[in-house]
């Protein structure tokens, strides 16, 4: 009877092995197979060195290198321009970008080069009197300024309803462009200050050839000829 017990008992381990052999992963199984293409399917669609930056990887280079400095940025002070991909030699054969960060109060540009990898910044530079490309965030925020002023911002409505045959609802309504305003002395000598272009819905260009935003200090001014 034992002899029989044991017999059994032996024959439920070797189909419990049969089993367990049969699921290991690799073997074929559905499973194992849709296990291994998903892991084929992540490495062939992770970036590499030189791909553009994606857009999980934008904000997460523009959140590390303003870590510390949220109520900067809510407040105005502050201004995260653009993340761009860091093609510098240092970084090759690593994901890494460079976040350009303005701040308004001092006029300080600062350039953190981000290691998406590590997750941490790498490198951070400070320069005055460097003045790159306004962002769409700047431009928006300029045509805003501009519409606060008494006088031109009435000037603006006048003009766009003129174009439009409507009021306008606000400066997202306009299609801005901006550009740098460098001037040898005055105010925009050390501020960020643009020239706007703005463009009237039937195709037109207002006339902004005279005026100059101060972001840094949230003013417009009117130039002399």
């Amino acid at each position: 009877m034992r002899r029989v017990v044991v017999l059994a008992a032996s024959g439920a381990v070797a189909a419990g092995l049969a089993a367990f052999v049969l699921l290991l992963p690799g073997d074929g199984t559905p499973g194992s197979s849709g296990t291994a293409q998903a892991g084929r399917a992540a490495r062939a669609a992770a970036p590499g060195p030189a791909d553009p930056l994606t857009t999980e990887e934008i904000q997460r280079a523009g959140a590390l290198a303003t870590a510390g400095m949220r109520s900067h940025l809510a407040a105005g002070r502050a201004h995260l321009l653009y993340v761009e991909r860091d093609d510098g030699k240092d970084g090759e054969g690593s994901r890494r970008a460079e976040a350009y960060v303005y701040d308004y109060a001092r006029d300080e540009l600062t350039v953190r080069t981000v290691d998406l990898g590590e997750g941490r910044v790498v490198r951070e530079v400070t320069d005055t009197g460097v003045q790159p490309p306004p962002s769409r965030q700047e431009e928006a925020r300029a045509a805003e300024l501009l519409l606060r002023d008494p006088r031109l911002g009435d000037g603006v409505r006048s003009a766009y309803r003129r174009a439009a045959g409507r009021e306008l609802g606000s400066a997202a309504d306009l299609a801005l462009r901006g550009l740098i305003h460098a001037a040898p002395r005055g105010a925009c000598a050390r501020h960020r200050c643009l020239r706007l272009f703005v463009r009237l819905p039937d195709g037109t260009f207002l006339d902004t050839s005279r005026i100059v935003v101060d972001l840094s200090a949230k003013k417009v001014h009117t130039l002399e000829w």
